[in-house]
């Protein structure tokens, strides 16, 4: 009750309420809030809704259409997913979610577990469509859940061809579960819903508006291994989302398009100027975002440059030779056991540590 009231008070994000939530629980946080025994910075962030408490009806609502809402305290949080935010300058808008809406059964954590986000222009060309759908395709058939924002064009392509081979797709919606947007994606939703996942960090009940959709971009990047682009024009949210995926370490990836096309202006200028590598194809995709082990003929370099925050203390308590436990490396780097165990296999994917029954360790 009370992560579904603070949810609809801020509706987006708010990095002060979570780590107020983190410091004290979400049920003092939600007084605080009512009660307005706040800072004076999140007191303004809050006020207009206080007094707003809607969370009963939503819980209830979303539990009738088979969904739920999904916490940090869940086992199916993934926490591993929004690390990334932590490095960021923590601005109003630069956090992560408080809390996830979702409608569909599987857990969030392992439909996101392998996934790639594809985005691209609402007015999609034929050619931009037939490309979408042949990456999203074969990456789906391969076991990658196609994560994207499930607008017209682009989107919709890459949703559908997962959902044509009978693969995994998630949906990042930048209004409330409740709310089929656009409408005439309803029944693709619905669709997706049954197998995958519909997701949302806004209420029930919450409109779609232009600041909602840039806030939905960095999720819709946060929640994959790598970003795909393949029609953008000059000026586009698509490339705001790959905007995203450059802050949050994910790798950017653009097909090109004919130079005569302003669809594909946006990806033809990110790959010159050297903000996306070129792909053309699934196998180009998952050489560029996939596991160390599938990228075959590549040299794999270990930077520990590229390790800042809970993953560098993790890795640094680790010994040179011999294998840890999850709770000891709490111990020895001041890190929490529920972010030593999301940190591991991130460091793991990365080529950093290796694990057996003994416990973690280092990788030669």
């Amino acid at each position: 009750m009370a992560w579904a009231y603070l949810s609809k008070v801020v509706q987006g994000p708010c990095p002060a309420l979570s780590r107020l939530v983190e410091e004290v629980g979400p049920e003092e946080a939600a007084r605080a809030v009512r009660e307005r025994d706040l800072s004076e910075m999140l007191g303004e962030r809050t006020i207009a809704r206080a007094h707003v408490d809607t969370a009963a009806h939503d819980l209830e609502l979303v539990a009738g259409m088979g969904g739920r809402l999904v916490t940090p305290d869940d086992d199916e949080w993934p926490q591993w997913r929004f690390l990334g935010f932590g490095n960021l300058s923590r601005s109003r808008d630069e956090g992560p979610p408080l809390a996830l809406w979702v409608l569909g059964s599987r857990p969030v954590a392992e439909l996101t577990d392998r996934a790639i986000s594809i985005v691209g222009t609402r007015a999609a060309s034929g050619y931009g469509e037939h490309v979408t759908a042949e990456i999203s395709g074969d990456l789906a058939v391969d076991g990658w859940t196609i994560v994207s924002g499930a607008a017209f064009g682009v989107d919709g392509a890459a949703h559908r061809a997962a959902l044509g081979v009978g693969g995994l797709t998630v949906a990042v919606l930048a209004c409330g579960v409740d709310r089929a947007y656009p409408a005439g994606h309803a029944r693709m939703l619905r669709q997706i819903a049954q197998n995958g996942a519909v997701i949302s960090e806004y209420a029930p009940g919450t409109t779609p508006a232009k600041h909602r959709f840039l806030a939905r971009n960095r999720l819709v990047a946060s929640l994959s291994d790598g970003l795909v682009v393949v029609e953008a024009g000059w000026r586009s949210g698509a490339r705001n989302t790959a905007s995203w995926a450059r802050k949050l370490g994910r790798p950017v990836m653009a097909v090109p398009g004919p130079v005569t096309s302003a669809s594909s202006m946006g990806c033809n200028r990110m790959i010159r100027e050297g903000e996306a590598r070129l792909v053309a194809n699934a196998g180009d995709v998952v050489e560029e975002a996939g596991p160390i082990g599938l990228r075959e003929g590549l040299d794999v370099v270990r930077d520990l440059d590229a390790l800042s925050g809970a993953a560098l203390l993790v890795y640094e308590a680790l010994p040179a030779v011999g294998p840890r436990g999850v709770r000891e490396l709490s111990e020895l780097s001041g890190v929490a056991v529920e972010q030593v165990r999301a940190v591991l296999p991130l460091l793991e994917m990365e080529g950093f540590v290796g694990s057996d029954d003994t416990g973690w360790s280092r990788q030669r």
